[in-house]
């Protein structure tokens, strides 16, 4: 990974950390899949981090942020973990193992970052209640982006930088092994947790009959190559035609 690559997507999570993009940025902090898409396209390979993104997403699924914090934070882990994927040629499974780490970690680096800005609670209060209002753009948008990126620039760049490469490196080494098995295990058993807290979540008992039968029409027709956009095609038929048909048994009632 080359200096300008390194620097262009920490620059791209501090943005998204410091919510810089609005509330698309809180969208872009909570999925993986779309920081790994954009380390995809900043490395060359954008097929492999859409790939790594899905997976890593998996285990993101119904995870919920008290007060704003994350057990671990997706975007940090999402980019790490694909460019370590990328570089080192890796599975999905094994990017999914090496992001639950670096997530905790990350999320010890979003609480320096609120400590940090607390620390100029007391200028932008100022101008608030001053009705500065030139100030305000400064004060409320500019100032806690520019310290979230002091926070997190150099961290992020140091990882990836002299990190991505020899995390790579380690990880190829042990493919094949019993280590690299158990990583493989441990992974796919957070995606299934990932999806069955979703499911706790928003899932209702009458829509679980569409769910087993999604499942096991995927498990039935695998022979075929269906492909994922398709199925999400289909399934959005069916929840028009099954929407439709609802709304007109209410009318008729």
């Amino acid at each position: 990974m080359s200096v300008i690559q390194a620097l262009i997507i920490s620059i791209w999570v501090a943005l998204i950390q410091a919510r810089f993009f609005g509330y698309a940025g809180l969208n872009l902090r909570f999925s993986p899949l779309m920081t790994s898409l954009f380390v995809g396209v900043v490395l060359g390979d954008v097929a492999q981090g859409v790939t790594v993104g899905a997976a890593i997403q998996l285990i993101s699924m119904g995870q919920i942020a008290p007060g704003g914090q994350m057990a671990t934070e997706p975007a940090v882990s999402g980019t790490v973990a694909t460019a370590v994927a990328i570089l080192g040629n890796l599975e999905p499974t094994a990017a999914v193992a090496i992001a639950i780490p670096v997530g905790i970690l990350g999320s010890y680096l979003y609480t320096l970052k609120i400590i940090v800005n607390s620390f100029v609670t007391k200028y932008i209060d100022r101008v608030v209640n001053n009705l500065e209002d030139k100030k305000f753009t400064f004060a409320i948008g500019l100032l806690p982006t520019l310290l979230t990126m002091l926070t997190h620039v150099p961290v992020l760049f140091i990882a990836l930088y002299f990190g991505a490469d020899s995390i790579a490196n380690v990880v190829t080494q042990l493919e094949g092994t019993v280590v690299f098995h158990i990583l493989d295990v441990v992974a796919s058993a957070l995606a299934a947790v990932g999806i069955a807290i979703l499911i706790r979540i928003i899932g209702q008992k009458t829509d679980m009959f569409f769910f087993f039968l999604a499942f096991f029409l995927t498990i039935i027709l695998k022979d075929l190559g269906i492909t994922m956009v398709t199925w999400a095609v289909l399934g959005i038929v069916t929840a028009g035609i099954y929407t439709m048909i609802m709304i007109n048994a209410k009318e008729a009632a």
